[in-house]
């Protein structure tokens, strides 16, 4: 059975969600790293696809409300061409992420999570909210 990673990727957080079973993900984490410094979140998503069994990765690809590609989109598609150089067994996925950091705030608010827990936790459910919609799509092409 395939399993799945959801990448949240920041400036100074990776949020990360797995799924074993291709239908329901759930957050792992949240790892940081020092600002801008993506070879530190390389080496924490190459040991989360050697403890995990990764076959694949979905990566946020954060674009702006018009469809456009802003540095963080770059960057994102750059994170991408780096894991696919030194895995290429690894399929990675970039997956429109707009609006789910906001959506994963609005769902920790709805849970009554205090404003320290949305913090810390808004990226790895960022990652799930990623993830899930990446399965959810890829199970309805499948139906």
């Amino acid at each position: 059975m395939k399993t799945y990673i959801g990448l949240d990727l920041g400036s100074k957080t990776l949020g990360v969600a797995i799924s074993s079973s291709g239908i329901i993900a759930s957050a792992l984490d949240t790892y940081r790293f020092q600002e801008n410094n993506y070879d530190d979140a390389l080496k924490i998503v190459y040991n989360l696809i050697k403890e995990h069994h990764v076959s694949t990765i979905i990566l946020g690809l954060p674009k702006h409300m018009n469809n456009d590609l802003g540095i963080r989109g770059q960057i994102s598609i750059d994170f991408k061409s780096k894991i696919e150089e030194t895995h290429p067994d690894v399929e990675v996925v970039l997956w429109d992420e707009r609006l789910s950091t906001k959506t994963a705030i609005k769902t920790m608010i709805k849970g009554s999570e205090s404003r320290k827990n949305q913090k810390l936790k808004k990226d790895e459910l960022a990652a799930v909210v990623i993830l899930q919609n990446y399965l959810d799509y890829k199970g309805a092409k499948t139906c």
